[in-house]
């Protein structure tokens, strides 16, 4: 009789760890948040800097005027540690305060004082490179019923709390037949641009840096 409750107990204490560890998991998974540098959600208003994840690639994401003129591109400052601007980010799903993996949101440079006269600095998906056929990060408002240009999604990687950018805003356009691409560097006249690189093998790695916390790095 003891042999049998020891074993029902041995079996009652494997099935417990079994379903502890499967919720564990399964946690893991649905875990979709983004996270700054710090291990906090990132969070929908507030303002961050967006690095290369990678060293020696690049610094801070800032605005760029490519070839002298307007609009302003989204580009990186050539070198880490450098100044570049910070962005807040806008999830398309309404009311949602802590940004998402795989989702869509309005990402906006903040704070600029800028040459060009544009109503907006938010990232929007800009003209074709008639060179390399890719099509460029520029910054403005999509003016278009189903504001698609203006909206990227933030995708994870095998690194913890590091990112890359996507386009592929099918919340803003169900509808929309969309040529989902990887947001990757596009280096001209010494300039680092960001384009759809349309290049699956290389996946960008970005982190976020909440902007008032950047004094003691």
């Amino acid at each position: 009789m003891k042999l049998i409750m020891k074993l029902v107990g041995s079996l009652s204490l494997t099935m417990w760890l079994s379903m502890v560890l499967i919720v564990s998991v399964e946690a893991q998974i649905i875990d979709d948040t983004v996270y700054d540098s710090a291990g906090e959600a990132l969070q929908a208003g507030v303002e961050y800097y967006i690095r290369p994840a990678i060293t020696d690639f690049g610094g801070r994401f800032t605005l760029i005027r490519r070839n002298d003129s307007c609009p302003y591109y989204v580009g990186q400052e050539n070198s880490d540690p450098s100044d570049g601007y910070p962005v807040a980010f806008t999830p398309f799903e309404g009311g949602a305060t802590v940004i998402k993996q795989s989702r869509d949101v309005k990402i906006e440079f903040q704070g600029v004082g800028t040459i060009c006269i544009q109503s907006s600095l938010a990232w929007l998906l800009g003209d074709r490179d008639p060179i390399t056929g890719r099509y460029l990060i520029a910054t403005g408002e999509d003016t278009w019923i189903y504001p698609a240009g203006n909206y990227f999604r933030i995708e994870g990687t095998s690194m913890q709390n590091v990112y890359s950018f996507r386009w592929c805003p099918t919340e803003v356009c169900p509808i929309c037949r969309l040529i989902c691409q990887d947001v990757g560097p596009f280096v001209e006249d010494g300039k680092r641009l960001l384009a759809l690189d349309g290049d699956r093998d290389f996946v960008f790695p970005v982190v976020f840096q909440k902007a008032q916390l950047t004094s003691t790095a």
